[in-house]
């Protein structure tokens, strides 16, 4: 995916839900970590296809917008756009990345109503 990405193109994330659990942490870690939950990896894997965190979160925001024509109204958080969205309590851009899949959910808004929060 990385080699498709560094030619420009936009690779779409989502979370395989029904057949995967659909949590955002787990497909985030996959895809830059190249990576089952344990830790391990092989080489169907293909560790050489990870891309980069920037890459990742793009992903599974601004690029399924603009896929849907929809980069108006979603794909990033700014004022007029939908505001569905996850906080977490830990930064997945800088932390390390074993640590993504224990990041803890703070807040989940969806339609600018919080829906979640502990």
């Amino acid at each position: 995916m990385a080699a498709l990405i560094d030619r420009g193109l936009m690779i779409l994330g989502g979370s395989g839900a029904p057949v995967e659990l659909g949590d955002p942490r787990i497909e985030f870690y996959a895809v830059v970590a190249q990576k089952r939950l344990d830790g391990s990896s092989a080489e169907e894997w293909h560790p050489e296809l990870a891309v980069t965190r920037e890459a990742a979160l793009k992903m599974f925001t601004i690029w399924p917008a603009y896929s849907a024509f929809q980069e108006n109204i979603r794909g990033f958080v700014e004022v007029g756009k939908y505001a569905d969205f996850t906080i977490f309590d830990r930064d997945w851009l800088s932390i390390p990345e074993a640590e993504i899949l224990t990041s803890e959910n703070l807040m989940t808004i969806v339609g600018e109503k919080i829906t979640y929060q502990k």
